[in-house]
């Protein structure tokens, strides 16, 4: 019986484990691979929930020895859980396998580890939330040349076949590449759509069980999650780190700044990568190679990253960053800004910068406002985490600067919602800096950018995604 992540996470983390691990499956299935690399893992969401569900090999890097600690914790617990779960699922399987009519029941069959009936519809999942999207450069184009793909349902797995575009004959093996991506992967723009028609009941029974045979079918090992604490850099030797490297896929579920960044140059310079998921974010945490001239320009940057963006010596800027990071989604669906919050950040730094004469600290305010009990409390804990000494600044003091500029939180309120509604162009710029990055390599098969998550649940909810040659070794 399957993991049901809701149970160990929140609904947020739930939804980005359960879509990003059905594809990744979906990737290894293609590429022959038991073995991920998650950089950045964390606390191990999402790669004990492919190691448990899926039966992967799977590798978590994370830089903080506290969140490697925590993952080898919580993965014992889960391991507790995962022996109930697979009696229930073997008495889960039989039913489902009487139901279908089968003449024996499936468990003596196959080595059942991982199947229930959610399972079951795994395949199916993606149907539910929004289409994804997928947008293919060709290699020789700047950002504006995309090739529209359209897609066709196939009959066995749920999984989607790519058809010819209107602009763009598809070579087979980008065409087997589609075929690993999940049901609704590739969106379809034309006005005009295959009337497959909807399977039957059973042809619907047919499928449920060959994927039910795919996933139990799988190698017999289960729970190969192992937790590792290094600082991923583009220039990190994965063979130092994993002594038993073998051909994989890498991934990343919300990555920070350059690791993002980092976890694709890594992909193409280590041949034993075989393909790469990407979900970045914390775009503000990025280094630009062009925004302080002054800085060393032989480093490696996390933007840009494409050789066409490097020679226009294209600069975003923090604020513009910091921007990105926004969520329009969320803000269209009613869940407005927090201006209160940023209201007091804003008067926090005119504070900071005319009393303490600081424009720059590599401190962070933090989750502070939702800790305090009024603008006064929120200053002197703010202080407090930026080593700032409180006791000059009496409470009058902070009253006068809240009372000076309270008038003018409207057109903060106006400001920050035009910042929401540019978001997602200067989002994209990034994005697109990185699939361009990936269309200037060689050995690169197949590479998009998938909308993988719900926006409102998920904000950073588009994945890099790329394949090499068979091939390339």
């Amino acid at each position: 019986m399957g993991i049901k992540p809701d149970e160990f996470m929140n609904n947020k983390k739930s939804h980005e484990v359960q879509v990003m691990s059905e594809l990744v499956d979906s990737i290894a299935n293609y590429c022959g691979i038991k073995q991920v690399i998650d950089i950045g893992s964390g606390k191990g969401y999402l790669s004990s929930f492919l190691s448990m569900q899926y039966n992967l090999k799977v590798y978590g890097i994370d830089s903080s020895s506290s969140n490697t600690n925590g993952a080898h914790e919580r993965n014992r617990k889960l391991k507790k859980h995962w022996r109930a779960y697979q009696s229930r699922g073997k008495e889960t399987l039989k039913r489902q396998s009487l139901e279908m009519g089968n003449d024996r029941p499936v468990e003596n069959e196959i080595n059942c580890k991982t199947n229930n009936e959610e399972l079951l519809n795994n395949a199916n999942s993606l149907q539910n939330q929004d289409q994804v999207i997928i947008q293919d450069l060709v290699p020789s184009c700047g950002f504006t040349e995309m090739a529209t793909l359209k897609t066709s349902t196939e009959t066995e797995a749920g999984f989607v076949t790519g058809t010819q575009s209107h602009e763009t004959k598809l070579s087979e093996e980008v065409l087997d590449i589609l075929n690993a991506l999940p049901v609704d992967a590739v969106e379809d723009f034309s006005s005009s759509h295959c009337n497959c028609g909807e399977p039957c009941e059973e042809e619907k029974v047919q499928r449920k069980m060959t994927s039910l045979k795919t996933k139990a079918g799988k190698s017999s090992e289960s729970n190969l999650y192992f937790p590792l604490t290094s600082c991923i850099t583009a220039e990190t030797e994965l063979n130092d780190i994993i002594t038993d490297l073998e051909d994989c896929m890498m991934v990343g579920l919300h990555t920070c700044g350059d690791l993002a960044a980092n976890t694709l140059r890594i992909f193409t310079a280590k041949p034993e990568i075989k393909a790469v998921c990407s979900v970045g974010c914390c775009y503000h945490l990025l280094s630009e190679q062009f925004e302080n001239p002054e800085e060393c320009h032989d480093q490696v940057w996390g933007f840009p990253m494409c050789q066409y963006l490097k020679d226009k010596g294209w600069c975003c800027g923090r604020n513009a960053r910091m921007s990105a990071c926004l969520a329009l989604e969320r803000v269209a669906v009613g869940q407005m800004l927090p201006t209160e919050s940023l209201f007091y950040r804003a008067v926090l730094q005119v504070i900071i910068e005319e009393i303490y004469g600081v424009t720059k600290s590599d401190r962070h305010v933090g989750k502070t406002f939702s800790k305090s009990s009024s603008f006064i409390d929120y200053v002197r804990r703010s202080l407090k985490k930026l080593e700032l000494d409180d006791s000059k600044l009496p409470d009058s003091c902070i009253m006068d600067y809240y009372e000076k500029y309270k008038h003018r939180m409207n057109e903060l309120e106006a400001f920050n919602m035009l910042k929401v509604v540019l978001a997602p162009c200067i989002e994209v710029l990034i994005l697109l800096d990185r699939l361009c990055y990936l269309k200037e390599q060689e050995n690169i098969a197949w590479s998009g950018l998938v909308k993988l998550f719900d926006p409102v649940k998920s904000p950073r909810c588009y994945a890099v995604i790329a394949l090499k040659h068979q091939s390339c070794s």
